[in-house]
């Protein structure tokens, strides 16, 4: 396990490069987020453990960072005073692009992963923004009424998008319909669903709202998607049978649920960052099948309250943060499992999972 320090700056997000499995960029601020600067670190990983290649301070806080998707050496970050910011790591001091529409802290920025000349960014002003890094305006506002901490593109449609936020539910826009009064909106989905009982047991007891944190798409499937917060529960989704609640749900956090990510290598693996301090593997049970595998797991595997787990279990956990862990990434290279993670620690760790995995 490897360990950098970011002295005074407490991790919010890392992120792997797409283009090199060396470099990681962490998004911190100053003071737990509440005052003061942000720093964005990139770090490198070397024979002599990680390096810290350059940062860049900034007046506000920094909530989230992105990589782009098109230019190796630039990456985005989100701002607790409402600005998205684009950094060249060949420069110095200053990003090369700033962009100052959002009313409150920016929380989530994303490049689409299919198009590659779009970005998103989602505030807690209640507003989505799709910009493109030539122009000096977003392009699209995708208004959801609600604090929205997390937004992203799917990585198997350039038109597809999806948020999630504080009044529990996951919204999926969808850029090739008209804009008309729905404002692009094809599916509007209640996390707090509880799924669909078995027959003859009784239906089960519904469960109130609480803030979604975050969400991810999964790389394989194309309909699946992954959504985790306060509630300590990750749930997985097809916006195929939206109305059918959660296919699968998977308890084990002790506190919120700050980050999730689906693993690029393997189709049913996703990692979390919590509040409880732990980062955990979880695999969402269907891979442990052939055929429609999920659905079967509906029907057969229920706790003692008639609440689906669908199949699902942890895989095992790393326990080294002291601190909230806020931020986890996989790395896209090499054998799959490689991971980092940060947190309120002032610390980033970077491991294998397969080492944890039982």
């Amino acid at each position: 396990m490897l360990e950098f320090r970011t002295q005074g700056y407490q991790g919010y997000s890392v992120k792997y490069s797409p283009f090199f499995d060396s470099r990681i960029a962490v998004a911190g601020s100053a003071n737990f987020g509440l005052v003061g600067n942000g720093r964005i670190y990139i770090l490198g990983l070397t024979a002599n453990g990680i390096v810290a290649e350059k940062w860049f301070d900034t007046q506000d806080s920094l909530f989230d960072t992105t990589w782009s998707e098109a230019h190796e050496n630039q990456l985005l970050t989100a701002g607790g005073d409402g600005s998205v910011k684009l950094f060249d790591i060949t420069l110095s001091d200053f990003p090369v692009q700033s962009w100052q529409e959002h009313a409150r802290e920016v929380f989530a920025v994303h490049w689409n992963l299919v198009g590659k000349d779009t970005f998103l960014s989602s505030s807690w002003d209640g507003t989505i923004k799709i910009w493109n890094p030539q122009s000096s305006s977003s392009l699209v506002t995708l208004p959801t009424h609600s604090c929205t901490y997390s937004a992203e593109f799917s990585p198997h449609s350039p038109s597809l998008l999806s948020s999630v936020s504080s009044d529990s539910h996951l919204r999926v826009f969808d850029l090739r319909t008209p804009a008309s009064a729905s404002n692009h909106l094809t599916l509007n989905i209640p996390i707090h669903t509880p799924p669909k009982p078995r027959m003859g047991t009784p239906a089960p007891v519904g469960i109130p709202p609480s803030e979604a944190l975050t969400h991810d798409w999964n790389k394989y499937r194309d309909t699946i998607l992954a959504t985790a917060g306060v509630d300590r529960l990750i749930r997985t989704f097809d916006i195929r049978m939206a109305a059918a609640g959660p296919i699968a749900v998977l308890p084990g956090h002790e506190y919120a649920v700050r980050r999730i990510t689906w693993s690029p290598h393997l189709s049913d693996i996703l990692l979390s960052a919590s509040y409880d301090m732990t980062c955990r593997v979880w695999t969402d049970g269907s891979a442990m099948g052939t055929g429609n595998a999920g659905m079967m797991k509906q029907e057969n595997m229920l706790d003692a309250q008639g609440m689906v787990y669908g199949g699902g279990r942890e895989m095992g956990r790393m326990g080294r943060h002291t601190e909230f862990a806020t931020g986890v990434d996989w790395c896209l290279f090499g054998a799959e499992g490689w991971c980092a993670s940060t947190g309120w620690d002032e610390r980033v760790l970077v491991w294998d999972a397969r080492a944890l995995m039982q």
